[in-house]
């Protein structure tokens, strides 16, 4: 898409969203090269650059995703956490709006809530970065503070803007974290760094249907002072 029509900055803000079916399409090396150079421009408090990425692909993201599926299908909770993904209670509106967003997302995937094995099913989905081609693996210096992963979280969230720009998609997964000691086998990162997320990347598969998740209205999470 690069070099043909530019992507307007709002088109690719609201076309962002994690797509769950990837066609086995592969992507260049050359385009990711492309995108996280241009990534490096996300703002880090200090001009610190906290993250590394791992990119994998081929046959060594084809191993890893057969052995976190192995795990997953064999009903393994997972290695310990190194940070909680959500706060161990969430109250409303939050609790609603998780709730709200779980129900349409794995009820588009064919997952009933009331599925007995709905929690194997989900991360066995995860686990095979639901098709993609490529995972790229963030990672921190164990080092950093809450700075420091709010400036990951604005890197990633550029990555995954320039991938639109690319005509490309992504799924941001903080699964990953569950199967941390295999993707670190995987990728060779050593005990200074925690893995903050993967990124699954790839061409969106065809004829699967498009699920975009409910966003609370503008009021509900802005303030506006003297205006």
């Amino acid at each position: 898409m690069r070099g043909q029509e530019a992507v307007d900055v709002y088109e690719a803000v609201d076309s962002r969203r994690a797509v769950r079916a990837f066609s086995d399409e592969p992507v260049s090396k050359e385009v990711l090269e492309r995108v996280l150079t241009a990534a490096s421009r996300a703002p880090s408090s200090g001009n610190l650059q906290p993250w590394h990425v791992y990119v994998v692909t081929g046959e060594p993201l084809a191993e890893l995703k057969k052995r976190a599926t192995a795990r997953a299908l064999a009903g393994d909770p997972g290695d310990e956490r190194e940070y909680p993904m959500y706060p161990a209670e969430l109250t409303s509106p939050y609790l609603d709006r998780f709730s709200a967003a779980a129900a349409q997302r794995y009820e588009a995937l064919g997952i009933e809530r009331e599925d007995p094995d709905r929690p194997m099913k989900i991360a066995a989905l995860n686990s095979e970065a639901f098709g993609a081609p490529v995972v790229l693996f963030c990672y921190l210096d164990r080092r950093m503070g809450p700075g420091q992963w709010g400036d990951a979280g604005m890197y990633v969230q550029t990555v995954m803007l320039l991938l639109r720009a690319e005509g490309l998609h992504s799924c941001p997964q903080v699964m990953w974290t569950n199967y941390r000691r295999t993707v670190s086998r995987t990728v060779g990162a050593d005990d200074r760094l925690t893995l903050f997320c993967g990124v699954a990347v790839g061409f969106e598969k065809e004829g699967v249907p498009r699920l975009r998740t409910g966003r609370a209205d503008m009021t509900e999470t802005v303030s506006f002072i003297g205006v």
